[in-house]
């Protein structure tokens, strides 16, 4: 059975399958046999992202597929757009890797950010240190103030092949997607984890004519423990999309974990009376640091999403 597309191509019966790169209006599909296959899109509002689960038509010429649906999503990684809402970065991720390193110097604020995204989307968080050759004693970040909190805190060397393993662990059975500043060493990892991802992502940009793109879009790899690992380009900036700003306490969890201590129930944190989380600052049981990165995303929320 074929079906006449808007354009008046002509496609197949729709089929499932799943984004694995994504560049505006082009996106390369993988089928359930595993072949890849370079689509566009139908209709302007669908904006698939980077692990979407999709509805698409394989052509019967030698055409582009058609994208015709996007599946429901379990977890979205976003940000603040540039219009004050939501741009999805990847999507049905189980794991968050916050991949720092020595240099460049590492911003203990953006990891925090990070940990937050996840937190607030119900996924799973990890800290990767990277370069740890070039850092033996861990002199440039505090990841004892991670560990302290529950986060698995990896220290890694792409260069030097060390926790390698513990980190192909850690991503065994995961979708997960690799974050952080630019210049920290994801590739490096993605290339160490996976050595012929360089022949993949040269593959991806001869079959999407997408060549010059392909250094700034998030690819998602297959990993021979059996789980996903997207390689998302790297940020001088990031905070997590619009969210209520009694809700940026559940991106911390030692926070929320106190939250229901304080005496009034809608406690912010920030200015009001028989707070237990302030309480914590002062004696030390919470971070400072911590605590001023909290306040600093409220701040941000209160810009992005007031009244919500």
């Amino acid at each position: 059975m074929t079906v006449s597309s808007r354009d008046g191509e002509s496609h197949a019966s729709t089929e499932p399958g799943r984004v694995v790169a994504a560049f505006g209006r082009h996106v390369l599909v993988e089928d359930e046999d595993g072949r890849r296959h370079p689509c566009i899109l139908s209709g302007r509002r669908l904006r698939p992202v980077c692990g979407d689960h999709v509805i698409w038509r394989r052509p019967q010429d030698d055409s582009d597929g058609l994208v015709t649906d996007i599946d429901p999503r379990t977890t979205e990684l976003a940000r603040p757009s540039r219009k004050g809402d939501r741009e999805v970065l990847a999507a049905n991720l189980t794991q968050v890797i916050v991949v720092s390193a020595p240099t460049p110097p590492p911003d203990a604020f953006l990891i925090d950010r990070y940990l937050a995204a996840a937190e607030l989307m119900g996924a799973r968080a990890c800290l990767a240190y990277n370069k740890t050759d070039l850092d033996p004693d861990g002199a440039a970040l505090d990841l004892s103030e991670f560990s302290s909190i529950g986060y698995p805190v990896l220290r890694v060397s792409a260069r030097e092949s060390s926790g390698l393993e513990a980190l192909g662990r850690q991503l065994a059975g995961h979708t997960s997607i690799l974050v952080g500043h630019s210049g920290v060493g994801k590739s490096s990892i993605i290339n160490a984890l996976l050595p012929d991802a360089e022949i993949r992502t040269a593959t991806l940009s001869e079959a999407t004519g997408e060549g010059r793109h392909t250094t700034t879009a998030s690819v998602l790899h297959l990993l021979p423990t059996g789980g996903e690992l997207i390689d998302s380009p790297g940020v001088r900036d990031y905070a997590p999309p619009p969210v209520p700003v009694r809700d940026v306490a559940m991106g911390f969890r030692e926070i929320a974990d106190l939250a229901g201590q304080c005496r009034f129930s809608n406690c912010l944190h920030m200015k009001e009376p028989g707070c237990a989380v302030k309480d914590s600052v002062t004696s030390g049981a919470v971070p400072a640091r911590r605590y001023e990165s909290y306040r600093r995303l409220v701040r941000l929320m209160e810009n992005l999403a007031p009244g919500i």
